[in-house]
């Protein structure tokens, strides 16, 4: 590809329409897009914009190139800064996931527009391009792994593009915010809080110097410099320099709405900024005001991003901070690896999982296989009371769903009669299964039951899942997701990551979980099912789950295990 790009070359082979109203500006954005058509929407909205996109490079059917080896290939050239990549289905997650690698370590921005969130998306995208689309769960957790930003919008990718074309960075992003209006204030506050950019207060003795200068302003951030700024617009440079100086954001917003482009008032008010800006020019400057196309221009040209919508801004300020935390994290440590254990040629029952399971390192609840009545009061008996009973066979995966779980057997009167009625509902609702027995398990108390899983994923191969068990997976959807393997670090931060983790934390007085042992459990899972690839089955591994899992404050178990083997 190298030998047939040439920057300057004027070379577009293409039928687009897009070049008869202009050809491409010059910059440092390239594009890469599946879709020839979309390809070249995205470029002909770049251009009327003035953004300077002299790549756009597009894959069609992906014949022979695929859309992550021309984003490896914008990753080493020189004469591209950002990447902006359009995607309906990824057809070769080696070359993909090395290009996201490599544009990392390059320090490149890539803001993917990954379309087929919907199933009727996805069912498009593979019409379209015979391509799998896959999980789109997934698809955000290996995107958040190498630090790509995903666009919603057209409009979004561009605007990130744009941002990200004056390579500050943030590692640790805060937003500082000056405002002539209170509302404009409130609602960035409501935008950076929905995307997680934290805006810290200013300090106190800031605080207190700006009321000095404006008593009815509001210091806390947003900054509410109020519309007097304006009779005496050095008061615009002193408050902006107070927030930087004193507060310290890596990121300001300033807004000035209509008085930003009014011939009256803007030169004075571009100086202002303009002089704090270039007392600091590693801080990302934002301006949200409404101006026309030359003094916008020049603003531009001075170093600041203009922006008309405030949210917009803030969308753009966050993922600049995205890209710097993904640029300055450490090397990932190679993934652990275990041993490696042949996988039944069928689904196995829930007994011979946990087996398997279990030569991984993942610690299960103590239990036992009992063929008889008898058997299953001598397995009680050793476990100790009370416990647990499950039908044990390997065409009955989900227990419940037909009364195969019976909890909180407390004597060996119970015990037997529970056998029985666990052998006769499961000759009721699966006449055809074959029964194994029952399995006699000690019964946990207290902790907090998790999912821990693994599944398949068409793209990108096994994919961890973890999540709080109950409600959190079945209505919230709490659950987090990740390539297998990995290790306790990546793991831990999983686990940390949840919006319920609070309740593993030890929220409103309840014990902490061990977290430790629960991270080891995870990554176990994570290498497990990445060993497995290299056996001749592995590929047909659909899904391992393990719900519930105890996290108890001394050590975590599973409950229960699938092997879901398929064809």
């Amino acid at each position: 590809m190298s030998r047939l790009v040439q920057r300057g070359l004027g070379y577009y082979p293409t039928f687009s329409a897009a070049l008869e109203t202009g050809f491409p500006l010059p910059g440092r954005i390239g594009i890469a897009s599946q879709s020839g058509a979309y390809g070249t929407h995205v470029f002909a909205i770049a251009r009327g914009r003035g953004l300077g996109t002299p790549l756009c490079i597009t894959t069609g059917n992906e014949s022979d190139v695929t859309v992550g080896e021309v984003i490896g290939w914008l990753a080493e050239d020189p004469d591209t800064d950002v990447i902006a990549a359009y995607a309906e289905g990824i057809r070769e997650a080696a070359s993909f996931l090395a290009a996201l690698d490599a544009a990392r370590a390059a320090r490149k921005p890539v803001v993917l527009m990954k379309v087929g969130r919907s199933a009727l998306g996805q069912a498009a995208a593979q019409s379209h391009t015979a391509s799998i689309a896959g999980d789109d769960a997934v698809t955000d957790a290996v995107l958040a792994e190498f630090g790509v930003v995903r666009a919603e919008t057209t409009e979004q990718m561009l605007d990130i593009a744009h941002a990200a074309t004056k390579r500050i960075y943030p590692a640790r992003n805060t937003l500082g915010v000056i405002t002539v209006s209170g509302g404009a204030g409130v609602l960035i506050s409501d935008a950076a809080a929905t995307l997680g950019l934290p805006m810290p207060e200013m300090p106190e003795r800031a605080q207190a110097a700006l009321r000095a200068l404006v008593p009815f302003s509001a210091p806390r951030n947003p900054v509410d410099c109020t519309a007097q700024v304006l009779n005496d617009l050095s008061l615009v440079g002193r408050f902006t320099e107070s927030m930087v100086a004193d507060g310290g954001y890596a990121s300001v917003l300033a807004f000035f709405s209509q008085t930003g482009g009014a011939a009256s008032i803007a030169p004075k008010l571009r100086a202002e900024l303009n002089a704090v800006r270039s007392a600091h020019p590693d801080r990302l400057f934002v301006l949200s005001v409404v101006a026309d196309p030359e003094r916008v221009s020049a603003y531009e040209e001075d170093g600041f991003l203009v922006f008309e919508d405030p949210s917009r801004a803030v969308t753009a300020i966050a993922a600049m901070g995205r890209f710097g935390a993904a640029f300055v994290a450490p090397p990932a440590k190679p993934p652990p690896r275990g041993p490696r254990i042949a996988l039944p040629a069928v689904t196995p029952d829930e007994a011979e999982a946990k087996r398997l399971l279990a030569e991984a390192g993942i610690v299960c609840v103590p239990e036992r296989v009992a063929k008889s009545a008898d058997a299953a009061i001598a397995a009680a008996e050793a476990l100790g009371f009370p416990v647990v009973m499950k039908i044990l066979s390997p065409d009955i995966l989900h227990k419940s769903e037909i009364g195969g779980v019976l909890l909180d057997i407390r004597d060996p009167a119970a015990v037997r009669a529970g056998f029985s009625t666990l052998i006769a509902r499961a000759q009721a609702a699966r006449p055809e299964a074959r029964i194994e027995g029952v399995l006699v398990a000690k019964a946990m108390a207290g902790g907090v039951e998790c999912l821990l899983g693994v599944h398949r994923d068409p793209v990108f191969g096994p994919i961890a899942a973890f999540g709080l068990g109950g409600i959190f997976v079945e209505v919230l959807r709490d659950v987090v997701f990740h390539r297998c393997p990995f290790g306790v670090e990546v793991a831990e931060g999983m686990i940390r990551s949840v919006r319920a983790a609070p309740l593993l934390l030890g929220a409103r007085g309840r014990p902490a979980a061990d977290i430790a042992a629960l991270a080891r459990m995870l990554s176990a899972l994570s290498v497990f099912a990445s060993e497995a690839e290299a056996d001749p089955a592995g590929k047909r591994l659909r899904a391992i789950d393990l719900n519930p899992v105890f996290a108890l404050p001394e050590g975590a178990f599973a409950a229960d295990a699938v092997i879901e083997m398929g064809d």
